[in-house]
């Protein structure tokens, strides 16, 4: 079953007297119960599409339905979905309890169902006894799951989030995003994610929509995104990616851009070397390092070797040779990045 039909959607924004097409004729099924994330760079579509689907804004053109209905023109409130926002919105005079409850006290729900409610919900987000606390005695990964369990208590058959995890650190946005999973999972409900963190999505999704300039590039799994790109601009946004041009790509892969991800591109002697070259940079990521080449035909590529097989990076200038796999190279389309 489809939780998420758009069927091409656009939307229009009138900048100062010219037309911006901030969506762009976008088709989309998100299916029931997955966890669906909306992925591009700022300004490529994938924020205004999420308040489209949660009623914030109305397209200029297409049809937009929820579990097979048309909710194209309805207010957010006669929809069944409800949204996560990154700046939570709680409501810093009420407690705890009273912001997870507030749109159970707006239906006329009594009292002690509220509260019986709001502490399900508490404990469901791993955060039993903070009912009576006030939004500003919590941390920003406490008042997140407060946000959480606000948007939940409503049961909404789609849960949209709006980077809810941009505020955090980075220690606090890996675990939260292990716990926005595990929620996931465990009540079946759709999410449909926004993000422009690579690695979030990537970590987190079922299947990726990749945004670009309000277009749809690309809609797959993690796997098939980050090892079967469609388009360059897909190729080196999921991750780093070796994107080849021209003679050194046909003399490769016979096709005019190919891409090689940098973990499968190895060092080793000048015989047998796909490429060779000086070596411009080195940087040190932990557990590996990120070499970069300048070869031959002017392009630059990237190794990624680990650090148990390199302990230290040659010197800058030194030579280097670059050997790769058949199977590394994957052809794709040369759009813009």
């Amino acid at each position: 079953m489809t939780a998420v039909r758009l069927a091409g959607v656009s939307c229009i924004f009138d900048a100062g007297g010219k037309p911006v097409r901030a969506v762009d004729g976008v088709d989309l099924a998100i299916e029931r119960g997955e966890f669906f994330t909306l992925l591009g760079p700022s300004g490529s579509g994938k924020t205004t599409c999420l308040r489209m689907i949660g009623g914030f804004q109305l397209p200029t053109a297409g049809r937009i339905e929820i579990e097979g209905e048309d909710v194209s023109l309805r207010p957010p409130f006669q929809r069944p979905v409800n949204t996560v926002f990154q700046d939570y919105a709680l409501f810093p005079h009420m407690t705890i309890a009273e912001n997870v409850a507030y749109a159970l006290m707006v239906r006329g729900v009594d009292k002690a169902t509220r509260t019986r409610r709001a502490n399900e919900l508490l404990e469901l987000v791993r955060l039993p006894g903070v009912g009576a606390r006030r939004p500003a005695q919590l941390s920003g990964g406490q008042r997140q799951r407060v946000a959480l369990a606000r948007a939940l208590i409503g049961e909404p058959k789609v849960l949209l989030l709006d980077e809810p995890l941009g505020a955090l650190d980075l220690k606090l946005r890996e675990q939260m995003q292990g716990e926005l999973k595990r929620l996931q999972r465990q009540l079946g409900i759709t999410f449909v994610f926004v993000t422009h963190d690579q690695h979030e999505a990537l970590s987190m999704s079922d299947r990726i929509g990749i945004f670009n300039q309000g277009r749809l590039e690309q809609v797959a799994t993690p796997a098939e995104l980050y090892g079967r790109p469609r388009t360059r601009f897909v190729a080196e946004f999921v991750g780093s990616a070796n994107v080849l041009h021209g003679e050194l790509a046909r003399r490769h892969a016979g096709a005019d851009a190919v891409m090689i991800r940098p973990e499968l591109v190895t060092l080793g002697p000048p015989e047998g070397a796909r490429a060779s070259g000086p070596l411009a940079e080195a940087q040190y990521f932990g557990a590996f390092w990120r070499l970069s080449v300048d070869v031959a035909g002017g392009e630059r590529l990237m190794a990624d070797v680990p650090v148990a097989r390199l302990p230290e990076a040659p010197a800058p200038g030194s030579p280097v040779h670059l050997h790769w796999a058949d199977a590394a190279v994957h052809v794709i389309q040369d759009t813009p990045a």
